[in-house]
């Protein structure tokens, strides 16, 4: 009867011992408390995704960042890319036309004389008895008082010139004019017309062929409709496309973003480790040196790392931006390590190391910096996207990345002249910004509970 309860015991340890999880390291087992965080993990594909984008998305989306496509300026996604090709334009004689024969509408006080197009619109309108001349405004929003009907496109001195013919920027879209007369004092009269045009996108023969819209010859195209150049994400003021502009952006966002962070983590590791070693005298001297750099203004010092570079006005300040940061962004770091190396050097394996003769670099090197890994990968994730915000706020401001080299937070200052009338020029740049600042610091979330000890439930 013993035997057999003993052949049990003895059963159910072997089985016991054949289901325990086998030993893991502390980076297999921090990589498994790392994918069991969904946050986290999802945070790391964004980030790879971030980094295709930038680096293999200019190999792919080949136009060129700098390009201008005139014929589409601060077009929206998805906005209508069909032309009509038409002949080249000829002036439009208003004054002498008009001078000989007054304009006659009898439903309207101003007309559209022919189509319509971003060539040209012609506008004409019946005298005003009394009027010395002509005021003509443009809007891109229906009047609701005679304070606001738009941009003033023109003043006609000529009372007996009932015609213009508007040239200035024109796009595929609705436009408002409204023709004021004006007394013989210049004054405006209260009394104003306004007509509503609806513009049509249109492109010479010679201009498809050579942008190569077309292969056919040019008289044959007249008359045809043609599809301008595709901008998935449209175009910035200057008819630049806004995909690749963000492509080229980001290698600039995030080569600031990440090889600052880096180089000060860098020196923050070894000048807190060697505080941290030294302790005693040595190291309150070191740690008040940091304290004395954390008391100096950035951008102060980023003016000045530029005048002493000499950067001219409407050059990038890069190299500026990036000494000025690892200068005075490394004492964090410092502090951080050194509190970890003052903890680490009590630990008997370090005792038994130096009784073999182990030197202080070595303890530094092999045992000490190894063993802080962990929070220096942590503390690394957040400190990129704190120099992402800082690269974009200095370009903001135009002390960073100038145009027309494009960065994001260039491009967020470009899109803020243009935010109203196209907020896809400042949306874009933004959200770019925002959701790589969000994914670094859910990744150095992730990192933080999958590496501490402490936080370890199993």
């Amino acid at each position: 009867m013993e035997a057999s309860f003993s052949f049990e015991r003895t059963d159910t340890i072997a089985r016991a011992l054949t289901t325990t999880r086998p030993s893991l390291t502390y980076w297999q087992d921090a990589w498994r408390r790392f994918k069991a965080n969904p946050r986290s993990l999802i945070s790391l594909y964004i980030v790879v995704t971030i980094g295709l984008f930038t680096l293999v998305g200019p190999w792919v989306w080949t136009i060129n960042p700098m390009l201008q496509d005139l014929d589409q300026i601060s077009v929206p996604p998805g906005a209508d890319r069909r032309a009509r090709v038409v002949e080249p334009h000829v002036r439009w004689p208003t004054t002498e036309t008009n001078n000989r024969t007054p304009w006659t509408m009898s439903t309207t006080q101003l007309a559209v004389i022919g189509e319509a197009t971003t060539q040209a619109i012609r506008l004409a309108w019946n005298p005003v008895a009394g009027a010395s001349g002509y005021r003509l405004y443009r809007g891109i929003a229906e009047p609701t008082s005679p304070d606001a009907l738009g941009l003033p496109l023109a003043d006609i001195v000529n009372a007996k010139t009932t015609g213009f013919e508007d040239r200035l920027d024109l796009k595929p879209r609705t436009y408002f004019y409204s023709v004021v007369a004006l007394s013989s004092e210049g004054f405006e009269l209260r009394e104003h017309s306004t007509l509503s045009v609806e513009v049509t996108r249109v492109i010479t023969a010679n201009e498809a062929i050579a942008r190569g819209l077309s292969e056919r010859d040019g008289p044959s195209l007249i008359g045809e409709t043609v599809y301008l150049d595709f901008h998935p994400l449209g175009t910035d003021y200057l008819g630049r496309d806004m995909l690749a502009r963000l492509m080229h952006g980001a290698r600039v966002s995030l080569f600031i973003g990440i090889v600052a962070p880096f180089l000060y983590v860098l020196v923050g590791i070894l000048y807190g480790s060697i505080a941290g070693f030294a302790a005693g005298r040595w190291d309150q001297l070191l740690m008040r040196f940091a304290d004395f750099v954390v008391a100096l203004p950035f951008l102060l010092f980023m003016i000045l790392f530029k005048m002493i570079f000499n950067t001219e006005p409407g050059e990038s300040g890069i190299f500026a931006m990036l000494l000025a940061m690892i200068l005075l962004s490394w004492p964090a770091m410092a502090r951080l390590v050194r509190g970890q190396i003052l903890q680490i050097r009590e630990e008997a394996y370090i005792g038994a190391s130096r009784l073999l003769g182990a030197g202080s670099m070595y303890l530094i090197l092999r045992h000490m910096i190894p063993n802080t890994m962990g929070v220096i990968l942590v503390t690394l994730t957040f400190a990129v996207p704190g120099a992402i915000f800082t690269e974009a706020f200095l370009s903001f401001i135009g002390m960073g990345v100038a145009p027309p080299n494009p960065s994001w937070g260039s491009m967020c200052n470009e899109g803020i002249k243009t935010m109203l009338t196209a907020p896809h020029e400042l949306v874009f740049p933004a959200v770019f910004i925002s959701l790589t600042v969000l994914v670094f610091n859910l990744l150095g979330d992730g990192l933080r509970d999958a590496l501490d000890t402490r936080m370890r439930s199993d």
